[in-house]
């Protein structure tokens, strides 16, 4: 009885956090497709408008998953390309924006 108790709690918790997970990263990727659609793929899929603007499933090269990111995107992140703005998000923006950049990226493919 114990044990199929803590089995149905820890599968409450598991559906519970997938859906808050699911939940966030449908925020990080509307915020994205406002901000950030009119130059890059913000999807799974796609080409970028501009075509200087990477893709951001293509992130995993780059320091996406640098400790420093989420700290950028706070305090305002910017590229040295002119025409793109400088843009800052609080952190829970900033970690919904990370964490759903980190779910589309492409697997890692050696040139």
């Amino acid at each position: 009885m114990k044990r199929s108790l803590l089995v149905l709690t820890m599968g409450l918790l598991w559906s519970t956090f997938a859906h808050a997970r699911a939940e966030e990263q449908r925020d990080g990727k509307e915020m994205l497709q406002q901000l950030c659609a009119r130059c890059h793929a913000v999807g799974r899929t796609g080409r970028s408008p501009n075509r200087q603007a990477p893709p951001f499933r293509s992130f995993s090269e780059t320091k996406l998953y640098d400790s420093d990111f989420l700290q950028r995107l706070q305090d305002g992140y910017s590229s040295i390309h002119p025409s793109m703005p400088t843009f800052r998000f609080n952190r829970e923006d900033a970690e919904e924006v990370l964490n759903y950049m980190k779910s589309i990226q492409e697997p890692y493919k050696a040139k």
